[in-house]
């Protein structure tokens, strides 16, 4: 019985596959294969994708494909497998950021014979506004999406580029864009089955005030990010019962969260937002201030946020939040006492939140285990816990609060840690490799961390960025990432109490990949001996080197003048000797127009008199500080090769000889500080031509002769510019220069009449020189061609007739000119 049926069991399983094969043409999904009417349909489906492709500009040939019968074949296009319907169109652009594939023109109305679609993104492309039937004018949005009634899934995130379109234009769509309100010429309620409806960034303004929520039972997900909403947030949100992911961020949204609901207590406001009982992610975040802005000191001068969830202490959520993100929002001044039940959260992010209080102990009794925790700036104090659970790579923010004691080292699986600008204090724990392997970033900027730099610092192999300025650390740096390879791109260790030589292992090639090494500060600390050859053998791709307020002494390595990204160097107040290198122009990063690399750093750089933190444009900033030092000798003419050097300070030095010549050169220089140095003769004529020049400190030197005028020197009338001159004379100081009185130039004087002659005599010959070439070139570009065509010869000497005379005379004025002036300075020469 057992053998029989087997062997039914193995002939069905061959007829089976039989059919498969007898009927595989048969039942083979598609757009042109079934019965008469399916037939009709995949057709009419077909010819709707083939007019939605006509209206589109396609410079990157994505839908190349979309030709011959099979549209089930065509990119993009997905059918299903039983029906052969079309249900799936991904339109979305090829890559992220994107600059590749975008489609453009006007999506047609063709759209809506996909009768069977439930998936449609057309996002991050740059499609025109579509011209909406019957009506005179037209919007971002194509309508015809809201007459699809099975969709499920919409994403049009930066469907059109709404910047591109002319202002007359985006005036004409007010009527369409706010009047009348975007979502709902996207008929929204005729689709019932809609569970995700993504629009971020459409450029739309304002949210409707009322739409029926009964028709979006299905609605899941919704983002509305990066519009243009100007409104308070209206009460239907909060009544999407399967709503499980909200992002309202970046809308300037106004009002109290409560101001959602016309009730008359706040109570019976909040329950309401019980119908979220499904809501798994919250993102309502409005744009930051700078890290500048945001200061402590500058907390009480801050505008007052638009934004306020102003929500009671007895309320209980009835939802279970995963994601939280409220980031420069009114949650403040107490900590939200109403996620004392979110146990389930793994990324809690209130930045920027206004909330000055003690985090309450039951919140870090919570027993959560985040990916991201991000409370900086606010104003929170206390002691944080010995103990947190975190994910693997996961991230900590606390920057700029109040919080004291010892660092919380909690989680060996936390990959940035980000504590500045608070109170912390005692040593960096010895085993911080051990407790925190996977670090990429650290930074304990501005707390009051004491003791020495432990050395396993330098065993965390992925280490990228080491910030510890601004703390109270002592002792030698040790020899950290020796026989450990590493990535580590930017340092910064400046304002401690750190001393003696830096560790050559710092440099070792053997080890460390130093050419990703980008910024190194080890400025305000107590480093002596002489500045490391190898930070320039070594450290090739250096944009900013800042070694100033140390011991350092010596002279300035040559090898530094290979530092070909470096557009910050930074030496002042050490014990440098000998001379400024000659190689120094060979900077090339400030020297010629290479492209420049755009980063965000923060650094403090004394510029046009004055300490300037600079964060976001810190790229642009071009400057050489090498003052209070006790270098020596003439200014190397290498400096005037920097043509984009934007500050030179080589104030307080020893420096002697002559401005160069050719300062001039210089043209993006806004500060030129030479205060306090031996330097001689006279101001350079050239100076007068820097325009952006809006610092100048000359005092304290020899300088002689006249204060040059004209141009940008009318803006620099300060007197104590030139101050402790004695030699110098002009405006804008009182002493005046031989022959101001009886309103006659002032004969030049000193080593400047040798200087006046020859350069009358050099002007002499070249003008000699250039009348012959030219009369060569004239001859030849005028008589040659009358040689060739003699119809003209009658009209050129005509012309040339009138010509001569005319300049016969000018040329015996300009010789008369010069004469003259020659015999004046070789007779006040020879008096």
């Amino acid at each position: 019985m057992a053998t029989s049926n087997a062997s039914l069991q193995l002939f069905f399983f061959f007829v089976i596959i039989s059919s498969r094969f007898l009927f595989h043409k048969t039942l083979k999904p598609g757009c042109c294969h079934g019965d008469h009417h399916r037939a009709a349909s995949f057709e009419t489906e077909r010819v709707a994708l083939l007019k939605f492709k006509q209206g589109l500009t396609d410079p990157s040939h994505r839908l190349s494909s979309w030709a011959g019968e099979d549209c089930y074949k065509w990119r993009a296009v997905v059918c299903n497998n039983r029906s052969g319907h079309v249900i799936k169109l991904n339109l979305r652009s090829l890559d992220d950021d994107g600059t590749h594939g975008k489609l453009g023109g006007e999506t047609s109305h063709s759209l809506l014979d996909l009768k069977y679609l439930n998936h449609l993104d057309l996002s991050m492309n740059n499609f025109e506004r579509t011209r909406i039937p019957n009506a005179s004018f037209s919007g971002p949005i194509p309508p015809q999406i809201g007459n699809l009634s099975r969709l499920v899934y919409l994403d049009l995130q930066e469907y059109f580029d709404f910047n591109t379109y002319p202002e007359e234009s985006i005036q004409n769509d007010l009527q369409w864009i706010s009047g009348l309100s975007c979502l709902r010429h996207l008929n929204l309620e005729a689709l019932p089955s809609l569970s995700e409806l993504h629009l971020p960034s459409c450029g739309l303004s304002v949210l409707p005030r009322s739409l029926p929520s009964s028709n979006f039972t299905s609605l899941s997900m919704l983002v509305l990010s990066n519009n243009g909403f100007n409104s308070t947030i209206p009460h239907w949100l909060f009544q999407l019962r399967n709503l499980v992911y909200l992002d309202l961020s970046f809308n300037n949204l106004q009002g109290s969260i409560l101001d959602a609901f016309a009730y008359r207590t706040c109570l019976e406001s909040l329950r309401k937002m019980d119908n979220l009982c499904n809501l798994k992610t919250l993102i309502l975040s409005e744009n930051d201030l700078n890290g500048e802005e945001l200061s402590i000191a500058k907390f009480s001068l801050l505008p007052d946020l638009t934004l306020v969830i102003n929500i009671s202490t007895e309320w209980i959520p009835p939802f279970k939040l995963q994601y939280l993100k409220l980031r420069s929002c009114q949650v403040g001044p107490k900590f939200p006492v109403w996620l004392r039940n979110q146990n389930e959260l793994n990324t809690l992010i209130l930045r920027n939140a206004r909330i000055s209080d003690t985090i309450l102990e039951w919140l870090w009794k919570l027993d959560l285990e985040l990916d991201q925790l991000d409370l900086g700036y606010n104003q929170l104090s206390g002691r944080t816990p010995s103990s947190l659970k975190f994910t693997l790579q996961s991230s900590v923010c606390l920057i700029w609060n109040h919080f004291n004691g010892s660092l919380p080292l909690w989680s060996s699986n936390v990959s940035s840690l980000l504590l500045s600008n608070n109170t912390f204090s005692r040593p960096i724990a010895r085993d911080i490799r051990e407790r925190m392997p996977i670090l990429t970033e650290l930074d304990l900027s501005h707390n009051s961390l004491s003791g020495t730099l432990p050395e396993s610092i330098g065993e965390l192999i992925g280490l990228v960025t080491l910030e510890i300025p601004n703390n109270s650390l002592t002792g030698e740096i040790p020899a950290l990432w020796n026989g450990v390879p590493n990535w580590v791109a930017h340092v910064d260790l400046s304002n401690n109490n750190l001393s003696g030589e830096l560790p050559t292992s710092v440099g070792s090639l053997s080890y460390l990949n130093c050419t990703n090494i980008r910024t190194l500060d080890l400025g305000g600390n107590r480093f002596s001996g002489n500045i490391p050859a190898w930070i320039g053998q070594t450290m090739q791709g250096l944009w900013i080197l800042r070694l100033r307020s140390n011991l350092f002494n010596g002279n300035i390595p040559l090898q530094l003048c290979t530092l070909s990204s470096l557009h910050i160097l930074d030496f002042a107040q050490n014990h440098l000797l000998g001379s400024i290198p000659s190689c120094v122009g060979n900077l090339s990063a400030m020297a010629s127009e290479i492209e420049t690399f755009r980063y965000e750093a923060e650094l403090t750089v004394l510029t046009k008199g004055r300490e300037d933190s600079y964060r976001n444009i810190l790229y642009l900033v071009n400057s050489i500080d090498l003052s209070n030092n006790g270098l020596s000798r003439d200014v190397p003419r290498g400096l005037t090769n920097l043509s984009r050097l934007g500050t030179l300070n080589l104030s307080m030095y020893h420096l002697t000889g002559k401005i160069p010549d050719n300062i001039g050169s210089l043209k993006r220089l806004e500060t030129l500080d030479l205060l306090r140095n031996l330097l001689s003769g006279l101001i350079p004529p050239g100076i007068a031509s820097l325009t952006l020049l809006n610092h100048l400190n000359l005092s304290h030197n020899n300088l002689s002769g006249r204060i040059p005028s004209g141009n940008q020197m009318q803006t620099l009338d300060d007197p104590s510019i030139y101050r402790d001159n004695p030699a110098i004379c002009g405006c804008p100081i009182t002493a005046k220069c031989p022959g101001d009185d009886n309103g006659t130039p002032n004969p030049p004087s000193g080593d400047d009449e040798d200087h006046d002659e020859d350069g009358a005599e050099v002007e002499m010959k070249w003008f000699y020189m250039s009348m012959g070439t030219g009369f060569v070139v004239g001859f030849w570009g005028v008589c040659g061609t009358l040689v060739v065509k003699e119809s003209w010869m009658h009209s050129y000497f005509r012309l040339v007739y009138d010509i001569k005379e005319w300049l016969l005379l000018v040329i015996q004025l300009n010789v008369a000119c010069l004469q003259r002036k020659l015999n004046l300075g070789r007779s006040q020469h020879h008096t």
